[in-house]
């Protein structure tokens, strides 16, 4: 059984060491050609719609963790962009790294990760002008934070590497860590305990699985290889994706970094937004 185990792992950690070294790679050439002036320019900018879409879009080419998300929050908010665009950007940051996205995609199929995106994205965007409406901004604090200075970029073979070198010191432990528990899962747990247990017919794990996701702080590097193998033992993919999204979503760091620049009804909304969106995703792979 240790010996299947131990093979299991060395299958799913090289897979995943190759996938993430390449991508990386690629992705840190092609951000040398994001014009951020710009993109800054229409985070500011008074059509609301395209300043969303280009949060997005901004979340998107920017890797960053819940943690590491929260001195980009602090900038924003000290140049004055407005509340929604910044609530956009600070639930879709965790949730639409590039670089995971792309291994999701070779992992667990395109279908999955581009619903996976689709509906992140959308939620995202409806929680962030929700709370804006519900006139949540007045629960910002005045907050000053040093030491976020975004560097400008030149193409640049050499600096791509080291980033992708730092990079990987940064998430690849947890892609790692990842793959070791998807390994041990896969070698020790029964599939049909994980199949009558959390199978398709079982809705109402996936708001449990929400909830539970929040305080694990698995980053979604390492939820990607979990998730693989939960799937092919016989968990259905809602609360797999419910609780992907939350513990990618949401940690209790990220709280504790959260409270000092949100008051304390904004982080309880926070929390609560992002177990809403886990639960909400989660139903929609349900339903399909």
């Amino acid at each position: 059984m240790w010996m299947e185990t131990f093979k299991s792992f060395l299958s799913i950690a090289l897979e995943l060491t190759v996938l993430f070294i390449a991508i990386s790679f690629i992705i840190n050439l092609l951000q040398s050609y994001i014009p951020y002036e710009k993109v800054e320019k229409f985070l500011s900018g008074k059509n609301k719609g395209l300043a969303a879409l280009f949060a997005l879009i901004f979340a998107f080419v920017t890797p960053f963790c819940s943690c590491s998300t929260i001195p980009v929050i602090v900038n924003m908010i000290k140049k004055k962009m407005p509340f929604s665009i910044v609530m956009v950007f600070l639930f879709a940051s965790p949730v639409l790294d590039p670089t995971i996205i792309t291994i999701m995609g070779v992992i667990l199929g395109w279908k999955v990760t581009i619903i996976y995106t689709i509906v992140t994205a959308i939620l995202s965007v409806i929680i962030g002008f929700l709370l804006n409406a519900l006139g949540f901004e007045s629960s910002v604090k005045n907050v000053v934070m040093t030491g976020y200075e975004r560097e400008t970029k030149n193409f640049n073979v050499k600096r791509a590497l080291l980033e992708t070198l730092n990079l990987m010191k940064s998430v690849y432990p947890y892609l790692i860590a990842g793959a070791a528990i998807g390994a041990v899962i896969h070698g020790i747990v029964p599939t049909e305990w994980i199949a009558s247990t959390f199978g398709s017919d079982k809705w109402w794990i996936i708001p449990i699985a929400a909830v539970i996701g929040i305080p694990l702080y698995i980053r979604l590097s390492s939820m990607i290889p979990i998730s693989q193998v939960l799937i092919a033992k016989g968990m259905a993919l809602g609360p797999v994706m419910a609780l992907m999204i939350s513990s990618a979503g949401a940690s209790l760091p990220e709280v504790v970094l959260l409270k000092s620049i949100f008051k304390k009804e904004l982080v309880l909304t926070f929390v609560a937004s992002v177990i809403t969106m886990s639960t909400v995703s989660g139903f929609i792979f349900y339903l399909i």
